[in-house]
């Protein structure tokens, strides 16, 4: 299962995005759509075609960009060239960002240990409101950070976002109570976290059309790479420098990725965006370009909208709390990592075979793939306390990873049947923004209980319980959208049979007037 963050973007808005960015003009080039590229990254979802930030050429500065001007003629994305090096710096970004975020659990069995005292009773709940707050935190920004690429550009949005992340994570190795975390790590490193992975995904939209679905797929998989290989390198470096020089080993990774935001070259979108670029000028688009909630309109996306975030309270506790119940239950005879190498491998093979699967299924029936994610999301976590041979543990993993994949490679594929491809941007922004309460609540609770119950068992019974209710809503929502759409065609024939009826009547006045002119000058 990885956190959608990697979900789930939000991007040029904000989200997660598998396609290129619908309506973006570039240099020498007009208006192109969007493009398919069905691969989930990390433990978000895919990057969305979107309306793009207009930013100004290379060596130029970044620049927001005008409105539309007139431009010279269509072109295509150079479909690599400088591509490929953003791509690889994208894949960089999905790593750090999720790599670290998912590999959560180590670091908070490390945390209890530091800060833990035999009289504190409330330990594992104070300690996981760090991780949950981090991981709710990255989600909770992306309709922000979705204004803020469209007003400043990706590579502005980038770097200062991880230079914020690195900054939070710098000064977290510093703390000396578990309070300050809170928003050193919590906030202040998440926040930065979410300001860097967004633009990662718009920017693929600028270089790669007929290549986007491979690209995509590639840098995703750093998150899967990242999720594979960290666990072990943290349980290294915490037993062998202490957590606090841990963090700040990893404060390498956020370092590459600011350097990584400067490669995010914008492509300019035409020769009045020039224009306006080098003269430096700033244009704040209107304001309901900039928060949309024409998407909530939409009843099939409102249902979806409330359905994902309903069955979420659970996702997150896993991450969280998988290596302590295993700690608690297993002892030091195990390593616990294996789970998350499961975790990982798993979710990516997940997305490669659901995301080439949601390709023949039509229409918003993509959404029953969710609903059996869910339900065997849901089936596995309340296994997990069913387990008492760590064996069975590693086969539970092995099937949460592969259905928490499906989950998040379908997102982008569902976004555009329900809202379609100019609204796409601004609905997984405010997805991603919903889902940020329930990933944020869920761990906390699920320590809470532990605290008060010695035991995980009755809070991973809990935790399957949000992803069966969350698939039942979703259950409904195919049906709805078909009719919707059976209610919008017949309004459609109704305006164009009125219209033609209109244009007829046009046409015998117009030829009623033309005889009786014909006559009067026959006349004369």
């Amino acid at each position: 299962m990885a956190p959608v963050s990697e979900q789930p973007a939000p991007q040029g808005e904000g989200g997660p995005a598998g396609a290129p960015p619908a309506g973006l003009r570039q240099e020498n080039g007009g208006e192109r759509g969007p493009a398919g590229g069905e691969g989930g990254g990390g433990a978000v979802p895919q990057p969305l075609p979107q309306p793009q930030p207009r930013e100004e050429a290379a060596g130029a500065g970044e620049g927001p960009g005008a409105g539309p001007g007139a431009g010279a003629g269509p072109a295509e994305p150079p479909e690599g060239g400088w591509g490929w090096v953003v791509m690889l710096a994208a894949m960089w970004c999905n790593g750090a960002v999720f790599g670290i975020q998912n590999s959560c659990g180590v670091l908070f069995v490390s945390m209890l240990q530091h800060f833990g005292g035999s009289q504190d009773r409330q330990m594992a709940f104070k300690t996981a409101w760090v991780s949950s707050l981090s991981m709710g935190m990255v989600f909770f920004c992306s309709p922000i950070v979705s204004i803020f690429t469209d007003l400043f550009g990706c590579r502005k949005v980038a770097v200062i976002g991880a230079a914020v992340g690195f900054v939070g994570l710098l000064s977290s190795s510093f703390v000396s109570t578990i309070e300050p975390l809170y928003f050193t790590y919590g906030v202040v490193f998440a926040c930065g976290c979410s300001f860097a992975y967004q633009p990662s995904l718009v920017i693929l939209g600028h270089y790669f059309k007929k290549r986007l679905g491979l690209v995509n797929g590639i840098v995703t998989a750093g998150s899967s790479l990242f999720t594979v290989t960290l666990p072990f390198l943290l349980r290294v470096l915490i037993d062998s420098v202490d957590l606090f020089n841990t963090l700040r080993v990893l404060c390498v990774l956020m370092f590459i990725l600011f350097l990584a935001g400067f490669t995010y070259k914008p492509l300019i979108s035409n020769a009045k965006d020039k224009e306006v670029a080098k003269k430096g000028k700033f244009r704040f688009p209107p304001e309901k370009k900039i928060f949309n909630f024409s998407v909530f309109k939409v009843m099939s996306y409102r249902i979806w909208a409330f359905g994902i975030p309903a069955a979420l309270f659970g996702y997150f506790v896993p991450y969280v709390h998988l290596m302590k119940h295993v700690k608690d239950r297993f002892g030091d005879n195990v390593r616990e990592e294996v789970l998350l190498l499961c975790l990982g491998i798993t979710s990516g093979i997940g997305r490669l075979i659901f995301g080439r699967v949601a390709d023949y299924i039509p229409g918003a029936k993509k959404v029953y793939l969710q609903v059996a994610s869910f339900f065997f999301i849901g089936l596995m976590s309340m296994m997990i306390p069913l387990c008492h041979v760590f064996g069975g543990l590693i086969a539970v993993c092995l099937f949460m990873g592969l259905f928490d994949g499906c989950f998040i490679c379908i997102m982008a594929p569902i976004a555009f049947e329900l809202v379609g491809a100019q609204d796409v941007s601004q609905a997984i922004g405010f997805l991603l923004g919903l889902m940020s309460i329930p990933m944020t609540v869920g761990p906390p609770i699920a320590g809470l209980l532990r605290d008060h119950l010695g035991t995980y068992d009755v809070a991973f019974y809990l935790a399957g319980v949000p992803p069966l209710i969350g698939g039942a809503i979703l259950c409904i929502i195919p049906w709805v959208h078909e009719r919707q759409k059976l209610k919008e065609r017949a309004k459609t024939v109704d305006g164009e049979t009125t219209e033609k009826m209109l244009e007829n009547e046009s046409t015998l006045v117009s030829d009623a007037a033309e005889k009786t002119v014909k006559e009067m000058e026959s006349g004369f």
